[in-house]
């Protein structure tokens, strides 16, 4: 079922490859004529090409044995009017310039390089001079120096602050972009700087490893170019599609990188039963993907037909119906009327996306509910999550049945919301008591001066509430408990929502802890009972370049709240592409009385009570809420780690007959427990110095969650191990992150 209106923009362009293709201003008029949003074109004309190939080969003709040492190496004199169409103008926007396709950056010859790199300034500075935003960037060419081709783009970065480069790269295997039928430099390199071994035989074995090892060759070649030019933001990918797409692996790997452009060559396509052009399912759903981003990228249709032919269209002779029967005929743009098509009829977004929407991969710090006094819009954003409240209702429920059964069914449940906020879970407590039958008395506490107000008058004007519900303005660590007849009672269930996308980071442990005192020591049922902490390396230079662009000292030591969508997994358990997400710690409520006693007597300083303080300062009253986890990943594929992604589970309740609540975000267990469920983004904990991870290494993650009794944080190792002959050998390790400086106070 098709779409009214597209929930995302596709920007389409046409490639232009021809060498002539005339001023790019009219050929770009001509293709937005006929639907296209923009035009790639070629920036110089044969007549450079020309001159730089006849400057070479005078140069290389003469003794080759003082070429660069005894005299100087050739120069190209600055463009002409001559060697380009190209002028400024208000439309250029719309024109994606193509730097020469001859030239050859990387090449071992010094004068081919050395050529190719005075060219390509000179391309790009008359780019940037025109208006232009976007060039596009032939990759290296095979067996050329990639570190030299990288240096070059690093160079011609600095030339703009404006200007971004595409760089053009096959997703696998070999590219199958035209380019131009004009001479390559690389032809003209001398024999003494072409590599010697293109004919050598391998052995079977060996060619067996190249073959199982060249399916990122080219993922390795970006990898190595982007290094180089330190994670610039106006550095990313054209990528091109091909007709089969390789495995999933190599999929989800591109999928992580700034992919600005994706190039479908006419190649690429296939033909239906009505011998129309279109893309196999698996193009489809792929292309559908990267467009959901929230950069999405452009679309390149390369080789699809002459835009002069496109152009003359609407004067050609319909085909007849014999001619249509046999597929003889073919309309010029019917390749961008098929994309066009898919752009009308993209899949409907999940539910949490919907919700995301430009949040995605969006790096915010965490809440500090305890030091600050959330906003009204804060409450309101959470309040909008369609499963988590559900939940709590049912765990509630649940909890008032086992207690009336435990407690009588005349006996009143005593339940209290600490940290009520505006007041959602006390509505659900509410309900929970009426769909049980289970007579209940209700308590809502809140710190917030601003969100009391708003409880109060809840309590008075909402009919569900009417006026049943005692709220209470303090700090839930300094509640006494209900007083009920004038006498202060107990809290048979104990409701809160302090849970942070790492389950203990905004301080649940702290809190609950501090509240503890007013629950039954009995009968009383916290919700939630318990919840863990997960972790799982992941690659994602799109928040890498983010942090490199950032200011600040301590940007790298601050763990991150954020939807991540541009993403790779680093560690998984099968070809389904399950992530290996592993437990770091876990925290329990009620927590052991005795440990609590332990931890008061500690705050006096006391000598038979550790009188020389706690492990990272303060007195040690809070160190029980200390954790330390050690992670073991098999990383099959090699990659490059920026950080560890970080989720939650928690067991709201589980009832006396069996029956457990749960929810989460893990990415392996939120489909079966807490589908659809958008109240918390993962966490994202950086590394300052991204980390080459090798083709089947084991990846060490140490951390931390330390206190020093006024506030919480954590620390992280990141370590890799490799094992040759058996031998287990440590090939990286990173500095230990800490977010002490940025800690939640307590």
């Amino acid at each position: 079922m098709s779409n009214t209106s597209p929930s995302t923009m596709w920007f389409i362009g046409y490639e232009n490859n021809t060498s002539s293709p005339g001023p790019p201003a009219r050929t770009l008029t001509k293709a937005q004529t006929l639907g296209y949003d923009l035009i790639t074109t070629l920036l110089t004309t044969p007549v450079l090409h020309a001159r730089v190939i006849e400057t070479v080969c005078k140069y290389l003709s003469q003794s080759a044995d003082d070429v660069g040492t005894d005299r100087p190496l050739p120069l190209i004199s600055p463009l002409t009017p001559d060697d380009t169409e190209l002028a400024p103008g208000d439309n250029n926007t719309g024109l994606v310039v193509r730097i020469s396709p001859w030239l050859d950056l990387g090449s071992a010859d010094p004068v081919i390089a050395h050529v190719s790199r005075q060219v390509f300034n000179l391309e790009v500075a008359y780019a940037s001079f025109c208006g232009i935003q976007h060039v596009l960037v032939s990759g290296p060419v095979p067996d050329s120096d990639e570190t030299q081709y990288a240096r070059a783009l690093l160079e011609a970065l600095s030339v703009s602050a404006h200007l971004h480069f595409f760089v053009m790269l096959p997703m696998s295997g070999e590219s199958e972009d035209a380019g131009s039928d004009e001479q390559h430099l690389a032809e003209l390199a001398r024999d003494s700087y072409t590599p010697n071994d293109r004919g050598a035989v391998l052995e079977d074995e060996e060619q067996d490893d190249v073959n199982a090892d060249s399916s990122l060759n080219t993922w390795d070649l970006w990898d190595g170019i982007r290094t180089i030019c330190d994670y610039n933001s106006r550095l990313s990918v054209a990528l091109e599609l091909p007709r089969k797409l390789p495995h999933q692996f190599i999929q989800d790997r591109w999928y992580s990188e700034p992919v600005r452009a994706v190039v479908l060559q006419r190649t690429t396509f296939i033909r239906n039963t009505a011998g129309f052009p279109v893309l196999a399912k698996p193009h489809q759903d792929y292309l559908n993907q990267l467009m959901r981003l929230r950069l999405p990228p452009c679309i390149l249709l390369s080789d699809v037909g002459a835009l002069e032919l496109v152009a003359n269209e609407a004067t050609a002779v319909e085909p007849t119906p014999a001619e249509a029967a046999k597929h003889s005929v073919e309309k010029p743009t019917a390749h961008l009327q098929y994309i066009r098509h898919l752009q009308q009829n993209q899949p409907p977004l999940p539910t949490i996306e919907r919700f995301g929407q430009g949040y995605q991969d969006y790096m915010q710090s965490p809440l500090q509910p305890l030091a600050d006094n959330l906003e009204s819009i804060t409450y309101e954003v959470f309040e909008k999550d369609p499963i988590k409240y559900d939940w709590y209702e049912r765990a509630i429920a649940l909890a008032l049945t086992d207690l009336a059964e435990a407690l009588g069914a005349d006996t009143e449940i005593v339940v209290a919301v600490v940290g009520a906020g505006r007041g959602p879970l006390v509505s659900k407590a509410i309900l929970a008591s009426k769909s049980s039958g289970v007579k209940a008395r209700f308590w809502a506490v809140e710190k917030n001066p601003n969100a009391y107000v708003h409880l109060q008058r809840r309590n008075m004007t909402d009919p569900l509430w009417d006026k049943r519900v005692t709220v209470i303005k303090t700090d839930m660590r300094a509640w006494k408990g209900p007083v009920i007849d004038g006498q202060v009672r107990k809290v048979h269930i104990l409701v809160s929502e302090l849970l942070g996308s790492f389950a203990d980071n905004e301080l649940s442990p702290e809190c609950l802890d501090g509240v503890q005192h007013v629950l039954d020591h009995e009968h009383g049922i916290n919700i939630p009972q318990s919840y863990t902490a997960h972790a799982t390396p992941i690659a994602t230079p799109r928040l890498h370049t983010d942090l490199v662009g950032r200011a600040g000292a301590d940007k790298w030591e601050i763990p991150y709240v954020v939807m991540l969508q541009q993403y790779d997994f680093l560690a998984t358990l099968d070809d389904t592409r399950t992530p290996d997400v592993q437990l770091t710690w876990r925290f329990s409520h009620p927590v052991p009385p005795a440990v609590l006693a332990q931890a008061e007597a500690r705050k006096g300083g006391s000598a038979e009570h550790g009188g020389a303080g706690g492990a990272v300062g303060g007195d040690g009253g809070n160190e029980h809420n200390s954790r330390y986890c050690k992670l073991k990943f098999i990383c099959q594929s090699r990659g490059t780690c920026h950080g560890l992604a970080g989720y939650f589970e928690t067991v709201l309740y589980t009832s006396k007959a069996g029956e457990k609540v749960e929810l989460s975000t893990n990415p392996v267990t939120m489909e079966a427990k807490s589908k659809d469920m958008i109240s918390w983004f993962p966490i994202f904990l950086p590394l300052k110095t991204p980390m080459h991870v090798p083709d089947g290494a084991e990846m060490e993650i140490s951390m931390w969650r330390q206190s020093d009794d006024r506030k919480v944080w954590y620390e992280w190792v990141v370590e890799v191990y490799i094992r040759p002959a058996g031998k287990r050998v440590r090939v990286g390790m990173s500095e230990l992150h800490s977010s002490r400086k940025n800690g939640c106070l307590m």
